[in-house]
């Protein structure tokens, strides 16, 4: 009889366990895909969501804003009929062929946290408003590959990724040749060469 007892007590204990684990199991599988899930989420790797609308830059259509308020300064000259958040405008192309310029080639490491270093090597032509900026832009030359080679410094390699990281990084050199040069002067940056290393 004690050994029907014992048989009978074991058998009683074995759900017991195997139910506590299916619980857990239970519990613990949509803890770990949801975590999961809101890692993808806020890394912006899910197509979907929040972080997915300002990954694309996504912009209200003009249609969907209100008309300007005549009110905001409009009648002391301040403001714009595109009103906030509009887009800078972008400099008037010139009538006649463009005007390209090289730069020197730069190569610089990148801002890493790691023992590791990394490198970056980009060879840039910029387009010119007219042929007579050449001039001025030779002579601030010098401030300028500082001002580039100072900017790329500061970047890390994940902020280069993906043609977004590449549009980000045209349009500071763009805002920097301004700086340099002065407004107007420098249309635009492009890339002949960039690796990262």
């Amino acid at each position: 009889m004690s050994s029907a007892a014992t048989t009978v007590s074991e058998a009683e204990e074995a759900p017991k366990k195997g139910g506590k684990k299916k619980l857990i199991l239970i519990a613990l599988v949509p803890l770990v895909l949801g975590g999961a899930g809101a890692g993808l989420w806020f890394s912006g790797l899910l197509p979907f969501g929040k972080s997915a609308d300002h990954a694309e830059g996504h912009v209200a259509p003009a249609a969907a804003h209100g008309a300007p308020a005549a009110g905001h300064g409009a009648s002391a000259g301040h403001g714009a009929a595109a009103g906030h958040g509009a887009a800078p405008a972008a400099a008037p192309r010139p009538a006649g062929p463009p005007v390209f310029m090289d730069m020197p080639e730069i190569l610089t490491n990148l801002n890493v946290t790691g023992r590791r270093a990394t490198f970056i090597r980009l060879r840039a032509k910029l387009e010119l408003s007219a042929e007579g900026d050449t001039a001025a832009v030779n002579a601030a030359m010098p401030r300028l590959l500082d001002l580039f080679q100072t900017y790329l410094r500061e970047m890390r390699p994940e902020e280069l990724r993906g043609s977004q990281g590449t549009y980000r990084l045209r349009e500071e050199l763009r805002n920097r040749a301004g700086l340099a040069v002065g407004p107007g002067k420098v249309l635009d940056v492009l890339f002949v060469e960039l690796i990262v290393q």
